[in-house]
């Protein structure tokens, strides 16, 4: 009866369209309640208590408002410039440079709808200037904003490393790989369909050499303007991390005073009086994720005393006892799950119910957040929740429809490197069993 209430409400209140963190409070609240033979109240008041009361949660915030303080400073554009003069000149130059760009944005924001609103912005008129259709440069920045996702500093790794007790430093390192796997499919996918997402070569070509020649020109000259000061952030992140120099949350810290010291004096492209509304939009978007992180720890505790978690497991195992095929099956619930919930919810609510089944058959715990995190990130491009599918519409002005055909391809993609991520541990664990 706890169980079946505490779901109904919550899914009743998702419907209705509240808030995640608000579902997750008021429907532990109705069964502590109202519920008889259930826990004293005082229960959500503690377990919120504990579940807040978490040092490497501080990065969150910190990573956020380092995020947004690049964005408005100016470092989304130098990236995209560095990955211009890489890969620009290829054929398919401009794709290659969306998705290379993407990936370097996600090595410093840790979010992947905040590097598809970063990238999008400087990469979507370009590709549409040099001949690309717009729906094709709109859905190949919504794929490759879930590397933001995996390449750390990733905040829902954060938030795995936090619910499920594991090395945060670890899991950062073991997201690295498959990040650049994912990004890497997705140029092979743009290389595959350019000449149909394309003008006709000759007007394509010819926009090409006029887009070379404007990017050229309007490149930043001097040692101020360099994008060496923004490629450096994960140099400086991840070396840290990995050097004992800091933790992952004394990372963050630095991440923030370092951007403020580029975008302020040296790129100059924010202000003193732009830093309200920086402080204002990161604060709003570090609110929204605690907020669910401590009201889903008194959620997960109700789960935990209602047995659900060796209840789920106990029906998993009854339908096969193979790991692979109890993989799968763990798969596309996830994948389901992500099309309806928020990434972040779903490890918190997910990871106590899924870990100990995984656990038991042998599969490493830093290894399965990996999986969790890739199969949740796929929800980014899928409808109906596809937050990455939205800021795209939103940067490209396309329709929703338009955007889910040109995304298609890069789907399938996706689905194919997740089989590799789950079923070859290698590709999470290699960097961690190596540098660690």
């Amino acid at each position: 009866m706890v169980t079946v209430t505490l779901f109904g409400v919550f899914l009743l209140l998702v419907l209705l369209g509240a808030p995640v963190a608000i579902c997750l409070g008021v429907s532990s609240l109705v069964v502590l309640e109202y519920l008889p033979k259930t826990p004293n109240i005082t229960l959500l008041a503690k377990s919120a208590v504990m579940g807040g009361n978490s040092f490497p949660l501080v990065a969150i915030p910190l990573f956020v408002l380092a995020g947004e303080i690049m964005q408005r400073g100016g470092l989304s554009s130098r990236i995209v410039g560095a990955a211009y003069n890489l890969v620009g000149h290829f054929k398919a130059g401009l794709a290659y440079v969306n998705v290379l760009a993407s990936m370097f944005f996600a090595a410093i924001s840790g979010s992947s709808p905040a590097t598809v609103a970063a990238i999008g912005s400087n990469m979507i008129p370009e590709m549409e200037r040099v001949g690309y259709k717009r729906p094709f440069s709109a859905a190949i920045t919504a794929a490759a904003g879930i590397t933001g996702v995996m390449i750390p500093p990733s905040i829902p790794l954060i938030i795995y490393g936090v619910t499920a007790n594991q090395s945060i430093g670890k899991l950062f390192l073991a997201g690295v790989i498959p990040g650049l796997l994912f990004g890497l499919g997705f140029m092979l996918v743009a290389k595959l369909n350019v000449n149909k997402n394309l003008f006709p070569a000759s007007r394509a070509t010819k926009r090409m050499e006029d887009a070379i020649s404007s990017i050229d020109e309007s490149a930043p000259k001097g040692w101020r303007q360099h994008s060496m000061w923004a490629l450096i952030v994960p140099v400086i992140i991840l070396g840290g991390i990995y050097g004992g120099i800091f933790t992952p949350t004394e990372a963050a810290g630095v991440a923030v005073v370092y951007a403020l010291v580029i975008s302020l004096y040296i790129y100059r492209d924010l202000k003193i009086g732009d830093l309200s509304s920086v402080f204002l939009k990161a604060g709003l978007t570090s609110a929204t994720v605690l907020v669910m992180v401590v009201m889903a720890a008194s959620f997960g505790r109700l789960l935990t005393l209602e047995r659900v978690p060796v209840e789920v497991a106990n029906m998993i195992t009854s339908v096969s006892e193979n790991p692979l095929i109890v993989l799968m099956l763990i798969n596309i619930m996830l994948l389901i799950v992500g099309m309806f919930m928020e990434t972040i919810a779903s490890i918190i609510i997910l990871t106590p119910i899924l870990l100990p089944i995984v656990q038991t058959m042998g599969v490493d715990p830093i290894h399965f957040g990996i999986i969790m995190t890739v199969n949740l990130a796929i929800g980014f491009c899928t409808p109906p929740l596809g937050a990455n599918l939205f800021v795209a519409t939103g940067v490209a002005n396309v329709s929703l429809e338009d955007l889910v055909k040109s995304i298609t391809p890069f789907l399938f993609a996706m689905l194919v490197m997740l089989m590799m991520v789950t079923f070859i541990p290698q590709l999470s664990l290699v960097l961690p069993s190596i540098l660690l």
